[in-house]
């Protein structure tokens, strides 16, 4: 397989105004990728947009967008085609979860969930994986979580739409072999950003916590390597607890992960 290209590409990242979907595009641009950074907050995208080109010089675009909304995929994709770019890197962070018994739940912000942590990933994936593996020189990549190697008691949904994320990645992987494009899920735990904040507790931050460079570091090693991965999990703590997680029985796994979310 080629090795990953950044020079002469263009990236477009999901989640970007801040946390993890911002250090992509950091990484990204300091290796020469131009980059489109989407969220709903296009202040801050505006910001690190002129930030990324003053340091890099490189293409910066913003392009406020809510994934949740049905279509999103197609607007996004209609709107680059409009722009006259051309993508070969995906990489697919936006997101969000909650913490609390599933009978507390409200039940708009579980469809919510639902819809931008499942639907948005595979609505944008679908959009631009012809552009991906047609170009076969960038990456596809997606934000799963530690979440996803087993049940989540105080966290079931987010749990299950990262399981989702997970296996969707890993099919396409396969389904996608031959085509140059570069598929990953990657898994972090705990990372130093506002997702807690939007979670509103510290009970779901398990493991060590990693910074987003952590993780964004881990992936492009995996994406640079000879032959990259389906999936990697970021972090060997991590690694262990996911690998202890899929080989424990499966109320073991489950009893542990009550506990440990405090559930």
């Amino acid at each position: 397989m080629p090795t990953l290209s950044y020079q002469g590409t263009c990236a477009l990242i999901t989640g970007a105004s801040s946390g993890l979907g911002a250090e992509f595009a950091r990484q990204w641009a300091e290796r020469g990728a131009d980059v489109v950074l989407v969220a709903r907050r296009l202040d801050r995208l505006e910001t690190l947009a002129e930030d990324l080109r003053k340091k890099y010089g490189v293409a910066a675009t913003p392009l406020a967008a809510d994934l949740a909304a049905p279509g999103a995929g197609a607007a996004l994709r209609e709107a680059l085609d409009a722009r006259g770019t051309i993508v070969q890197t995906l990489i697919n962070n936006a997101g969000f979860g909650s913490h609390g018994a599933f009978l507390e739940q409200d039940p708009a912000e579980i469809s919510r969930m639902i819809q931008l942590n499942v639907g948005a990933v595979a609505d944008v994936t679908r959009a631009f994986l012809p552009q991906l593996t047609a170009e076969g020189r960038g990456a596809l990549v997606t934000v799963a979580s530690t979440a996803a190697y087993q049940p989540t008691p105080a966290m079931a949904v987010y749990g299950a739409t990262k399981a989702f994320v997970l296996s969707l990645t890993e099919a396409l992987a396969y389904e996608t072999r031959g085509s140059g494009l570069r598929v990953l899920a990657v898994s972090p735990g705990p990372v130093d950003t506002e997702f807690f904040d939007v979670v509103g507790t510290r009970d779901a931050m398990v493991g060590k916590v990693a910074t987003p460079a952590d993780v964004v570091a881990a992936t492009r090693r995996a994406l640079e390597g000879l032959r990259t991965p389906p999936s990697v999990v970021a972090g060997l703590g991590n690694r262990l607890s996911a690998r202890a997680a899929q080989l424990a029985p499966r109320r073991l796994a489950l009893a542990a992960a009550g506990r440990a979310l405090k559930a």
